[in-house]
Formats: C-alpha cells, sequence, structure tokens
C-alpha cells in the first residue's frame, strides 16, 4: 500500500487593515487598496478601517474648517474597534493608530498579543520632531520611533525610512517601494495630443508648494516657446508669469492625464520632510513613457538615472537646460521613456511586490496550520487524499 505525502495546509489570515485616509488619499490606494485582491487570492481576509474618511481630506484640501465632533468620533470608533480586535492574527496600520495621541497612551490603547505591520510611505516622524512647537516635539518628538520599536515588521517606502527605523531600534525592517499596477498603465502610451509642449506634474494641494522652486526657470523656458505647465490636482496655485492649467485631479483620469505631458516632473525643497518622500509621481511619469527631471532629493536619485530616463535638475539653469533637451529632440524623449518604463516594470510595479508583500505579512505571524480534521476536509473538497 502506497501513500500520497500532503504538505500542510495553510488556513487563511485574519487580517485588520487601519488606514489613515480613505481612497481619495495616494497613500490608502498605493500602499493598501490596490494589493487587496492578491492578498484575498492568496489567503488573506482584510478588513478595511479608514479612521479620515475622504470628506475630512477634500475639506483639508480645500482650507475649511474640520468638524472636531467628526474626528472625535473616528477616534472612538478606531478604540471601540481595537478592544474588539483579538479575532485577528494580524493587525496591519499606516504610520500609528492613533495621530497627535502620545506613544505612551497608543500602547497601551493598542492590543497586546497580536502582531501588528506599521507601514511608511512618507518621513511621517517629522511631523513630531521638527514641529515648530516645542510641546509637541517633546511630547511627540519620538513617538514614531516607539511605534517603530514595538513593531513586529516595519515596512518602509525607502532607505531613508528604513534608516530612521533602524536607528529606532525596530526589529525587522523591510523596504517595499510605492509602485503602481500595470494594468492601469498600458505599454502603448499615446504621445501629446497637442503641439503645445506640455511640462506636466501631478499631486496634491499638501505637496504643490514644491512647483515653486522652478518657477523662475519655468516662466523663462516657456517664455520664448510654445510651452505650458499642466498642474494636475495641485488646487489652486499661483505660479506668476508662467502659462498655468489647473486639472482637477480624478482616479478614473489620472493615467490619460499623464499620457498628455510630454515630460513630468518632480521639484523637490531639499529638507528632512522631502528626502523621505516615495518618488511616486516619477514612478507614475515613467509607466507611462514619459521622460522626468527631478531634483535629486531623496529616493529621487534612486529612481532617476541621470541622463538615461530622465535628468537631475537643482539651480535654475539646470532645470532650463533639461528642459531644453527635451524639447529640442523627440527622439531622446522616446528613448527616455521606454528607459523609464522598463524600470517601472521591474522595479516599481505591483505585479513584482504584491507576492514580497504577501510574503511579509505572513512572514510575521508564522505559519498558521489547519488542524488535522479541517485538512481532511479541505483535502476531500479538493478531490485530494490517501491513494492505495
Amino acid at each position: 500500500m502506497a501513500f500520497q505525502c500532503r504538505e500542510p495546509q495553510v488556513s487563511r489570515l485574519k487580517v485588520l487593515l487601519l488606514c489613515r485616509y480613505g481612497p481619495m488619499a495616494a497613500s490608502t490606494r498605493h500602499r493598501f487598496l490596490q494589493y487587496l485582491p492578491y492578498l484575498t487570492e492568496h489567503g488573506f481576509d482584510v478588513h478595511v478601517e479608514t479612521l479620515l474618511d475622504d470628506i475630512y481630506l477634500q475639506d483639508l484640501y480645500a482650507q475649511r474648517g474640520l468638524s472636531r465632533t467628526r474626528i472625535a468620533r473616528s477616534y472612538a470608533r478606531r478604540l471601540w474597534l481595537l478592544r474588539r480586535s483579538w479575532h485577528y492574527d494580524l493587525i496591519w496600520t499606516y504610520i500609528e493608530a492613533f495621530p497627535w495621541v502620545p506613544g505612551w497612551l497608543e500602547a497601551m490603547l493598542t492590543p497586546q498579543g497580536i502582531p501588528y505591520v506599521v507601514d511608511y510611505d512618507d518621513a511621517m516622524f517629522h511631523r513630531y520632531d521638527r514641529h515648530r512647537s516645542p510641546i509637541v516635539r517633546k511630547l511627540l518628538g519620538q513617538k514614531i520611533d516607539r511605534v517603530m520599536r514595538d513593531a513586529a515588521l516595519v515596512v518602509a517606502g525607502n532607505q531613508y525610512i528604513a534608516g530612521r527605523a533602524r536607528d529606532a531600534g525596530a526589529k525587522r525592517v523591510e523596504i517595499l517601494p510605492t509602485v503602481v499596477d500595470l494594468d492601469r498603465y498600458p505599454v502603448a502610451a499615446p504621445v501629446s495630443g497637442t503641439e503645445r509642449f506640455t511640462i506636466g506634474w501631478i499631486g496634491s494641494p499638501a505637496t504643490a508648494y514644491n512647483l515653486q522652486l522652478t518657477r523662475p526657470a519655468l516662466a523663462k523656458f516657456c517664455d520664448s516657446r510654445n510651452a505650458q505647465v499642466v498642474a494636475v490636482g495641485s488646487g489652486s496655485i499661483e505660479l506668476g508669469d508662467v502659462p498655468l492649467e489647473v486639472k482637477p485631479w480624478a482616479e478614473a483620469t489620472e493615467v490619460e492625464e499623464i499620457r498628455q505631458f510630454d515630460v513630468g516632473i518632480m521639484p523637490l525643497i531639499d529638507s528632512p520632510f522631502e528626502r523621505g518622500k516615495s518618488g511616486f509621481k516619477l514612478i507614475q511619469y515613467m509607466a507611462c513613457a514619459r521622460p522626468v527631471i527631478g531634483s535629486p532629493v531623496g529616493v529621487n536619485r534612486e529612481i532617476i538615472t541621470d541622463g538615461e530616463n530622465g535628468f537631475w535638475a537643482t539651480s535654475a539653469d539646470e532645470w532650463i537646460h533639461a528642459l531644453e533637451r527635451l524639447w529640442g529632440d523627440q527622439d531622446l524623449c522616446r528613448r527616455q521613456g521606454e528607459a523609464g518604463r522598463r524600470q517601472v516594470e521591474e522595479r516599481y510595479s505591483l505585479q513584482v511586490t504584491a507576492p514580497k508583500l504577501a510574503r511579509l505579512l505572513r512572514s510575521v505571524t508564522g505559519p498558521k496550520l489547519l488542524s488535522e480534521s479541517q485538512a481532511d476536509a479541505s483535502g476531500s473538497k479538493n478531490g485530494e487524499g490517501t491513494v492505495t
């Protein structure tokens, strides 16, 4: 009599995902939500809970008054949820569970005995340790370090954040960049549909201030050329003499908007917070096979290989020189766009990072095996079992 050996079957993991914002936020969409179909297919049951919804972000970006009552209710709901989270195998958190709450208090409110993974795509610790208020710096300056130290795993969007986590004493740190889903970015990206040379930027009102860095260069470049700047999602901004068109951001149209760019730009002020940015704008432009120009700050230096898939630019003269090279050479635009697209396919795509994320999340809990009776039942359903 012969027997067929069976590998132990791993059960589904129950995960509580604590997002800070709703799907309007790029961090929520690209660090979490776009992974859910893959995780569901590969043994995860993820329950998503948002602290602050899209209405909060709309009010924030529009500089309207924020409802303190609404915020208080959001915090109360999260606390209620965490106190009843004993049946989850893992808690997966963006930044922290309770913003602006001291670390010692958050530790008391977080359930013990359930491993948690904390994710960062920006240097959010600088919101506390570099705050203008000395009281905030004293009470919260080391909070994120404690959260990182207590976590079973810190997932960092880049080396800058990973370095902070290691210095904080985190048990385990892994780097996972912010990526795009290639299914949303088809290879056949059309060229710009206008005769006017379009310098494009995409983002949110919270980051649009970086465009001021390039205002003199953009004004000088566009002054003698048929060129314009298109800012998608920036909200109301003023760039002086720069010919500017502001467009609203929408998830359904963002890829098509980028395809209309001749070049995508990502200027960054060289400050600690910007050094921790994820460079996602560059990745979006490259996914659409667009050449890029970016400040050589933080992860931008890793994403852009100067002269191959884009250009670095710091001074006004460097910005103008890079724009002039691309404006006068369509073949260079094509070559750099293709090189950027290849890099996204190899390093910055969901198709590459989803399997890694699934392995990381499962490794935190260890193998959760089905009992023998459960395995037998599962095997019977699948037509498996002993063979004589």
